[in-house]
């Protein structure tokens, strides 16, 4: 395959994340929430392995009439901020204002982040929260824990978007990756079971998504604070 033949591929794998988000648009308007998440988890994983292909393609030098990192920033709107936040609101896992307060909080808040040139750090990790409700609403849905702490959850990763504390980036943070991208693949897995078993999987896979949640949630935090010789990765 030529060079530029391999990153047309790339942005054209990338581009299946817009009809994989309407797929799930979709599932979700139907309130086929397990199904909805599937195409979202399917998303998750081409987002995971389209930013390695095409550092690998140099699509930069080869297709460079598309801005793949545009492309990724659009799909990564819709899959990781929009459908999750409509998904969370109609079903009923906040009700009344408190439903209405965080789809204004999740979409105003994201979109403001995902524009902000400082949301990445030195060492490719994200500076604040990287608005991944699609991850934090998934395990919403699996956990089913009582409003008042989803919506707490939603004020404070909310309010964690602006705050200089960093987040691991599983494919690309420098520090921690060797542990970090074993992890997420346990969590893409785990996610996958809970969707597919209409978020009633066995008990060690809902632990499984917690444990892994909750390392993605505050790995860059802890990493950031040990002495660089003792940093994983």
């Amino acid at each position: 395959m030529s060079p530029r033949l391999a990153a047309l591929s790339v942005h054209m794998l990338t581009a299946t994340g817009a009809v994989f988000a309407m797929l799930a648009m979709l599932a979700a308007v139907e309130e086929a929430w397990s199904m909805m998440f599937l195409w979202l988890v399917v998303a998750f994983a081409v987002d995971g392995i389209d930013g390695p292909l095409a550092r690998k393609a140099d699509v930069r030098r080869h297709a460079p009439e598309y801005d793949g990192a545009l492309l990724d920033l659009i799909i990564d709107y819709l899959t990781y901020v929009f459908i999750p936040a409509y998904a969370l609101f109609k079903s009923g896992l906040l009700p009344g204002w408190t439903g209405w307060g965080a789809i204004i909080l999740i979409t105003f808040a994201s979109v403001i982040y995902f524009a902000d040139t400082r949301m990445k750090t030195r060492d490719n990790s994200f500076s604040g929260f990287p608005a991944c409700w699609n991850m934090v609403v998934l395990v919403l849905f699996a956990l089913q824990p009582p409003f008042w702490i989803s919506l707490a959850v939603v004020a404070v990763l909310t309010l964690a978007m602006f705050t200089p504390l960093p987040f691991v980036h599983p494919m690309r943070s420098l520090r921690g990756r060797a542990l970090s991208l074993p992890v997420a693949v346990v969590w893409t897995l785990c996610a996958a079971w809970a969707a597919w078993d209409d978020f009633a999987p066995p008990e060690p896979v809902l632990w499984g998504l917690l444990a892994t949640s909750l390392y993605l949630l505050l790995a860059g935090i802890v990493i950031a604070r040990l002495p660089r010789a003792s940093r994983p990765g």
